[in-house]
This record gives structure tokens, C-alpha cells and sequence, in this order.
């Protein structure tokens, strides 16, 4: 995972609406979803028999992020990462990936879109089982018209990036769960997209490969850098995995923030409710708590700001020394082990105050 600062918007949606009803195009003025009050515009469509899957949906993904929307079932995450590819079409709103608005663009574009930047992986791994694994990774060049010397060659290099090197031949139904999903990861990323969607791509795999995906992902996202929108229902998944994170409710975006924030200034008693079991420790950044340098601090084991309590503290050589902080080269502050306790009795205080 990396840090957001200076890094520009990749997609930006605006205020999109997906509604289930008859017509319900026509509660919207001119196409536009910013109707103001969301909840009372929920609440009218409701009582006329219409489904607001997703509600006034507004956020940024900036290139390189890893921004999770999360939310229990039904809470509209799913319909809005489909949202967002046009696989599910919205009733109103504006979604745009760079200069295009998606939302405006034909049918034949969207697919020379999809086609060329766009990823996707789903829960269901989709794999086509008369296909090996290595003609399962070419299908979408394949599809793209690319020369079959190429298009094996780049397949074969997405094999090697996801750990299945001796696997090219095997079938999917010779491989294990966690093998068959590696194998849809590389094939969503032999078209070298510009944007990834993840569906909860790992939520049916037992715990242990499920950990085991989720630390592939990270060492994928560090060599790769993509842009990438995760849905996940699972907080420890996403406190994982996260730059920034939008939890949904009822079709609305409840809050979107860092998982620092979001745990320790939750905006909604919802929100509370759902961090209410993450551990501080997990959460707590360097970054967030580190004080000024002082002379003579040890910079030869810095850390960068992203790094967790509960990874510095083994950092720690005994109970005065400080941790130094440094970003791209340089130190910008240091962690001493009395502040990394009194964070942490902070958080503590603030979450379980009423």
C-alpha cells in the first residue's frame, strides 16, 4: 500500500444513483443524482415500491490506491464496483475513468474499454474448465486479437507473477481454491489494465488461503502500483489491504477515510459498531503519531510512515529508544515507546467513550 498524497484521480464518480423500479428515471431531474437530501429522496422512493440499491454514491480513486468499499450485505457494494464497470447500469449520476465519462460513452466503446483497462475479479472464479491454466490466462488476449505468440508469452509471465510456475498445463479442476483464484488474478492482469475491480474476490476460500491471498495481493499491488477498487464485508480484510476505505449503508457512503480514521473518529454509531473489535494496534500508523526528530537518533532502521504499532514493536531495542520515520530516503520523525502507549490508550479512551 502506498501513501495518497500528490497522486491524481484516476475514476471519479458523482453522485450516482442505482434504482430497481418502474421507471426510475423519472424522479430525477435532467439526469442529474445530486438531489440534496439523500435520505428523504430514499425514503419517497421507498414508499413508492422503488429499490435505491445505491444512493447519491460521490468519491475519488487516486492512481495507485487501494480504496476498499466495504458494508454488511445488502449495503450496496457490490451494485455500486458493478456500477462503476457499467456491468450493472446506473440510473443517473457521472463515473469518470480519466477525461471519459463512462456513463456516456456506446456500448461498442465500453467494451474496448473493458477490454483494454479495466480488470475484474469476482468471488465466483469463472474459470473455463476445458481450458488449462496458461490458455485460461491468454483468453482475454485472445479475445483482444492478440498474436498467439504474444499473448502465451505475456500469459506465461503473469503465471510466473502469481506464483503458479509449473502449473501452464493443469485444468482448474486440478487445482485448489486458492490456485484456481490465482489464476483469475492473472488472467484479469494479462491485459495490463489501467483500473482493477475485486469483488470479494477471496470471501470463499477457508481462512488460511483466504491470508494467504491477501498477503499475495499486498506483493502484487508493491511491484504493480494498480489503481485498484476492492469490495470486501470482512473490516480486518480491508484494515489490511486499504489505503482509504468507503463503508456503505442502505445504499449510501456512511464515511470514507484512511482505516486510522475511520477507527478511532467513527462518523455514525454504524460505523462504530463495525470497528468496534479492530485491534488499535493494527491500526495505528507511525505516521500518525510520530513526534520531532531528535540529535543523534539511529536512522539505520527507520520505518516508513504507513508501518503499523503492531509491526514496530518489535522495532523497539529497549523500553527509551526511538524508532526513526522516514519517507523516500529521508527522515521525517520518529516513534518513541511511550508514544506508541499513549496512542494507544488515546484510541483506547476514544472508543469506548459513549
Amino acid at each position: 500500500m502506498s501513501a495518497n498524497a500528490d497522486r491524481r484521480v484516476k475514476l471519479r464518480c458523482r453522485n450516482v444513483w442505482k434504482v430497481y423500479g418502474a421507471n426510475p428515471e423519472a424522479h430525477f431531474t435532467a439526469g442529474s443524482g445530486d438531489v440534496g437530501d439523500t435520505p428523504g429522496m430514499v425514503d419517497c422512493l421507498r414508499a413508492e415500491g422503488a429499490i435505491p440499491a445505491a444512493a447519491n454514491v460521490s468519491f475519488d480513486v487516486n492512481e495507485g490506491e487501494i480504496f476498499v468499499i466495504m458494508g454488511l450485505s445488502g449495503s450496496g457494494k457490490s451494485t455500486m464496483v458493478r456500477c462503476l464497470s457499467r456491468l450493472v447500469e446506473p440510473t443517473v449520476g457521472e463515473i469518470m475513468l480519466d477525461d471519459t465519462d463512462l456513463l456516456q460513452v456506446s456500448q461498442a466503446e465500453l467494451i474496448e474499454i473493458r477490454r483494454h483497462k479495466m480488470g475484474m475479479v469476482f468471488q465466483n472464479f469463472g474459470l473455463l474448465p476445458h481450458l488449462s491454466v496458461l490458455e485460461n490466462v491468454a483468453f482475454p488476449l485472445k479475445i483482444q486479437k492478440i498474436a498467439e505468440a504474444e499473448r502465451l508469452e505475456r500469459a506465461q509471465e503473469m503465471i510466473d507473477l502469481v506464483g503458479l510456475a509449473g502449473r501452464e498445463n493443469a485444468f482448474p479442476n486440478q487445482l485448489s481454491g486458492g490456485q484456481q483464484q490465482r489464476v483469475g488474478i492473472a488472467r484479469s492482469l494479462a491485459v495490463r489494465p489501467e483500473i482493477w475491480f475485486l469483488d470479494e474476490p477471496f470471501s470463499a476460500l477457508d481462512p488460511l488461503i483466504r491470508r494467504q491471498m491477501q498477503d499475495e495481493f499486498v506483493r502484487l499491488q508493491t511491484k504493480l502500483n494498480k489503481t485498484i477498487v476492492f469490495i470486501t464485508h470482512d473490516f480486518l480484510e480491508a484494515l489490511k489491504l486499504a489505503d482509504r476505505i468507503a463503508i456503505m449503508k442502505d445504499g449510501q457512503v456512511v464515511q470514507i477515510g484512511t482505516p486510522t480514521e475511520i477507527v478511532l473518529n467513527p462518523a455514525t454509531p454504524y460505523v462504530a459498531e463495525f470497528t468496534e473489535d479492530v485491534p488499535l494496534v493494527r491500526v495505528i500508523t507511525c505516521g500518525a503519531i510520530m513526534e520531532p526528530v531528535r540529535d543523534g537518533l539511529d536512522a539505520s532502521t527507520a520505518v516508513p510512515p504507513e508501518t503499523t504499532l503492531e509491526a514496530l514493536l518489535p522495532s523497539f531495542s529497549d523500553r527509551q529508544a526511538p524508532v526513526a520515520v522516514a519517507r523516500d530516503g529521508a527522515v521525517v520523525g520518529m516513534v518513541t515507546p511511550i508514544g506508541a502507549l499513549q496512542a494507544l490508550a488515546q484510541g483506547e479512551a476514544r472508543a469506548l467513550a459513549p
